[in-house]
């Protein structure tokens, strides 16, 4: 007897069936009708059998195990205590549905191991929510486990998932389908710039305004595995779940991270949006949901710590338009640089005989809030702790160290119980609203404990906290993934403030991550990690696209560079609101050179385009650019609002540009048609054109 169950969520169909096994996804992709016949569905779904295969085509379930005959990567993997391998057979299944949420209960009778998973539909972000779990009699070895196994598109010809390194986060890799598996397993033990655990399967055409696309997020922050792979016989499926071999111990329950899946029929900027929507909505706590501008200090000072001098760059900051203001590194222990002191976590007499307090009242008295950065997972070998209690850092004692430091073993409850201690006090002690919470270490080893314990120390801080925020920073974007953002309210999303470089990472993070979570700053005007100066025009605008902030010495501004500087914060302050409820689309640019999006309050009435051009065109003349998720029959008013930047390059424009010659007034229709024709530019120029929704207009 076959059983049918659906899931619907605004903008996707889940179908499961079972034929007293456990259940396959049968159908994921556009929403189907409220009176599509699921069991014809599913003898659609159907496979046929032919030569050289066995007598029926083994199903793809949402756990694939060995025993099963499966042709391919089983979902679950399990050894007994004595490392004798389990052959499970989850003969016993019961399913039960309420409202938008499925759960599923099965049983493997001989080895007493027991298969749970779910799956929950938002209403409200469209995002499909799923995990799995198993539990055992007996202690056992899980080798490999996987959240719930989906299907991937048959109309599929590539893959993207999202490679990095430090200042160069969220590379974007595509990989095309073929026979045989896409394997990517992270060794070090966080989510890592390395491999943020994210993928995107367009169907073939699919860009990032049209198409069918779906997309998942496996949300841990610690070391995961992905697994895609075309079976012998085509089928496609999905894996995600913790790294191979990061569940070191034996154990007798076990639960998966989330597994959040987006589908959309209108191009990779519909999943886009789901996500961002299901990030700042549902998964981020806010103590305050209002973004402050920041000021950073660290690429002014470095461990330079002085009174006098932070106060009198406070000033600056708040002069340009700062509201919260961040001490970074080298405030504690002997920190005069990388070497020392981490685990160490009290002031700093010699740098402050009267402690934090004279500069926090400076800052207070500016109208700004404070923020202090802290690294807790982290302990150097040159430090009062790693003397007191060596054994408490992971790995050998002739580890090779990173940055000149160790990880501390997050999984010992009297480690989470002295950092906890620690920053407990100086968040007592001190009006301390927001923590840089850095992790600029990879792991000796991987193991899923260290994760559970970072997450547990987070946990009890937020209890005695919570209006604390806590910025997720991991040499840059290390760890951004929507486990932590469980327990965090931004990211700071790279450490380079190149804001060329920013520009590409910006724009594939908005795959998945909000403009209100993620931190962008305006770096120095030589940028010490790539080299390059770059106008103040380009560093201000890209910064205003995410969560705004300056991290350079406000010393350093000439005339023209503050007044730039303090326009544009003036113009993001007036515009944050809609703009961080809002979503960011992707726009496709015909240009190579061209990186481009747009970004949409929430109720469609206003917009702003931000469209930067990296390097000169092959050809003499920029293409329009085409903009997307307008109102076709309405009218709005677009106009280029940063064309008189002091600080700009002096434009090559001598024509008759409708943007250069003010505010043009046309229909969606036409925007998303025709587009936006640019003004010629030099490279590295960034145009920010606004719109205002007029009225709607019969077509």
């Amino acid at each position: 007897m076959t059983s049918t169950w659906r899931l619907d969520s605004p903008t996707q169909t889940l179908v499961l069936a079972s034929e007293g096994q456990l259940p396959s996804v049968i159908y994921w992709g556009a929403l189907l009708p409220s009176s599509e016949d699921l069991s014809a569905l599913y003898a659609m779904s159907k496979l046929d059998v032919t030569g050289g295969m066995l007598d029926t085509v083994p199903p793809l379930t949402i756990c694939p195990v060995a025993g099963d005959s499966f042709p391919g990567h089983a979902g679950l993997s399990l050894r007994d205590a004595q490392g004798k391998r389990l052959l499970l057979d989850f003969a016993q299944v019961d399913v039960s549905q309420v409202a938008s949420l499925l759960k599923i209960n099965a049983r493997d009778a001989i080895s007493g191991v027991t298969y749970t998973a779910s799956f929950a539909a938002d209403s409200g972000t469209g995002v499909i929510t799923a995990r799995a779990a198993i539990a055992s009699e007996h202690p056992v070895i899980i080798e490999h486990f996987s959240a719930p196994v989906l299907p991937a598109p048959q109309q599929a010809d590539e893959m993207i998932d999202f490679a990095g390194k430090w200042i160069g986060e969220f590379q974007a890799v595509t990989t095309p389908w073929q026979a045989g598996i896409r394997l990517r397993n992270t060794p070090t033990g966080r989510s890592g710039h390395e491999q943020f655990p994210g993928l995107y399967l367009p169907e073939t055409g699919a860009q990032n305004t049209h198409g069918s696309v779906y997309a998942l997020h496996y949300g841990w922050a610690g070391g995961n595995c992905m697994i895609a792979e075309e079976l012998p016989d085509g089928r496609r499926q999905i894996q995600f779940g913790p790294a191979t071999g990061s569940i070191t111990r034996a154990v007798t329950s076990f639960e998966t991270a989330p597994l959040y899946l987006a589908y959309s029929n209108a191009g990779m900027n519909g999943c886009a949006i789901s996500f961002q929507r299901h990030v700042r909505d549902r998964i981020i706590t806010w103590p305050r949901r209002n973004r402050p501008v920041h000021y950073n200090c660290w690429e002014a000072i470095y461990f330079d710590h002085d009174l006098a001098t932070l106060s009198e760059i406070a000033t600056r900051a708040a002069a340009l338009g700062a509201e919260r203001f961040v001490l970074d590194d080298g405030w504690f222990g002997k920190r005069d640089d990388d070497t020392s002191s981490l685990g160490d976590w009290v002031l700093d007499r010699r740098k402050w005989p009267d402690g934090l307090t004279p500069l926090i009242t400076h800052v207070k008295s500016l109208g700004m809030g404070f923020g202090l950065w802290f690294e807790p997972e982290m302990v150097n070998p040159d430090s009062d702790l790693y003397r007191s209690h060596p054994e408490w850092a992971l790995g050998r004692a002739d580890q090779i160290l990173g940055r000149q430091q160790m990880v501390l073993d997050m999984a010992r409850a009297d480690v989470r119980g002295y950092l906890s201690d620690l920053i407990a006090d100086v968040l007592a002690h001190h009006e301390i609203e927001y923590i840089k919470w850095d992790h600029n270490r990879v792991l000796p080893a991987n193991d899923v404990a260290q994760t559970e314990g970072v997450y547990a120390l987070m946990d009890r801080l937020r209890a005695n906290f919570p209006d604390v925020e806590i910025e997720s920073c991991s040499s840059g974007g290390g760890r951004m993934d929507y486990g932590i953002l469980e327990r965090t309210q931004r990211v700071w999303l790279s450490d380079s403030n190149d804001a060329i470089e920013r520009q590409r990472i910006q724009h594939n993070a908005a795959l998945f991550l909000p403009a209100s979570v993620t931190g962008s700053h305006v770096g120095p005007r030589h940028c010490h990690t790539s080299g390059r100066t770059l106008n103040m025009s380009l560093r201000a605008w890209t910064a205003a696209q995410r969560h705004l902030g300056f991290e350079m010495d406000p010393r350093e501004l000439n005339d023209a560079e503050a007044e730039t500087l303090t326009k544009v914060t003036h113009w993001w302050k007036s515009n944050r609101d809609w703009m961080l409820e809002g979503d960011i689309h992707r726009l496709d640019a015909p240009d190579p050179e061209i990186t481009a999006e747009i970004q949409i309050a929430r109720d469609g009435q206003d917009f702003v385009c931000f469209i930067a051009k990296i390097a000169n065109f092959k050809q003499v003349l920029p293409r329009p650019i085409r903009l997307t998720g307008l109102v076709p029959n309405a009218t709005y008013e677009v106009s280029l609002i940063n064309a008189a930047d002091p600080s700009s390059a002096s434009p090559p424009s001598r024509g008759d540009c409708a943007l250069n010659a003010g505010d043009v007034t046309l229909s969606g229709a036409a925007l998303m048609q025709l587009g936006l024709t640019l003004p010629c530019s030099f490279p590295e120029t960034i145009f920010v054109v606004q719109g205002k929704r007029l009225d709607l207009i019969k077509l």
